[in-house]
């Protein structure tokens, strides 16, 4: 987009340029290819093809458009969402509600450059015409962004570190869900725990996607002043917390098995059902053999792990509880604290 408006305040004084260089928040200095720029309605528009390099960008390959309009000294420069980029319609994110989903740094950026040109009343349009689509491909919609794409940016620079983006696309929603006056939040590692957040009937509100990063976003709670956790999801993923893992991809941590079977030996299974568990393909396998021994009592001691393990690993700042299920949403581990947290989120 900063690109695209030093194109347009070039061209508004004569000059078409093919590229243009830019300083980046960072200092990183960068040169922009220009595909096209064109006179429109009391503005220029200028096309831009993003390039992401090697980064998953969902936007890699798409033309983003930036029209650039004068305004009467005074008025400032004004952001607007065209086609493709979407409107934040919940509060607690960086832009407040009503607002383009243009987050600070990017508009800081476009500012820099307009001020270069002595430029401080503009009216600054963006568009992604592929944005409707793309969008339903991000968590945009879990965010409140509504209508298209988020511009996000903290640099100018795209960097290949899709794994940090990722983790810090699901940090919002902690913001969203404080903002919507959840102190106490649901952590779901994906939609096994969502819909069992929905079938229990629990604020939904108050639901945060962890994904994988169980740790980062217990981090970025504490960070944020989140009071109280219920963490909510399948066994398999919380069985890997009752074991101290807290990034729970299976080329990560994959503890699950060993888990159950240390806790089933435990709870009195003999040899040959803890090697039966050991051998299992999944995590459900597993269930049914502790269940064949009469020993389900101990996904409640797991729970108990798990959330004891949570509170280690955020030094005791947040109160936390499990609640673990199967993929056909049957509750089979709970400790105290996620019972108390569950009635306190119930609609």
């Amino acid at each position: 987009m900063a690109a695209g408006v030093k194109a347009a305040l070039f061209f508004f004084r004569g000059n078409r340029v093919e590229s243009v260089d830019l300083l980046a928040l960072d200092e990183t200095r960068l040169t922009i290819p220009i595909k096209n720029i064109s006179k429109v309605e009391n503005g220029i528009r200028v096309e831009i093809v993003k390039d992401s390099g090697d980064d998953p960008d969902v936007t890699n390959g798409v033309s983003i458009f930036t029209t650039v309009r004068k305004l009467p000294p005074g008025s400032g420069i004004q952001f607007k969402a065209g086609v493709g980029v979407g409107i934040v319609t919940r509060a607690g994110l960086q832009i407040p509600v009503g607002e383009p989903a243009i987050n600070p740094k990017p508009r800081e950026l476009i500012r820099k450059v307009a001020y270069e040109f002595d430029e401080s009343d503009l009216e600054i349009t963006v568009e992604i015409p592929d944005g409707v689509e793309l969008s339903k491909k991000t968590l945009n919609h879990t965010l409140g962004i509504e209508g298209g794409l988020s511009i996000l940016g903290t640099t100018g620079v795209l960097r290949p570190m899709s794994e940090d983006a990722f983790k810090n696309s699901l940090v919002p929603k902690i913001s969203i869900a404080l903002a919507a006056g959840f102190k106490t939040q649901i952590f779901v590692p994906g939609k096994i725990g969502e819909n069992l957040a929905r079938k229990y009937q629990l604020k939904m509100d108050s639901v945060v996607e962890t994904s994988n990063f169980i740790g980062f976003m217990l981090d970025s709670a504490v960070d944020l002043g989140v009071e109280k956790i219920l963490l909510l999801g399948h066994i398999g993923k919380l069985a890997k917390v009752a074991s101290g893992s807290f990034q729970t991809h299976n080329r990560v941590a994959d503890g699950r098995l060993e888990t159950i079977a240390a806790y089933s030996a435990v709870g009195g299974m003999d040899s040959i059902g803890v090697q039966k568990i050991l051998e299992s393909n999944t995590t459900e396998d597993a269930v049914e053999i502790v269940r064949s021994y009469k020993l389900e009592k101990i996904f409640d001691s797991i729970a108990s792990r798990a959330s004891l393990r949570a509170s280690r690993y955020v030094f005791g700042k947040i109160e936390i509880g499990t609640c673990m299920s199967n993929f056909a949403g049957e509750i089979l581990g709970i400790d105290s604290v996620a019972k108390k947290l569950m009635e306190e989120l119930h609609e």
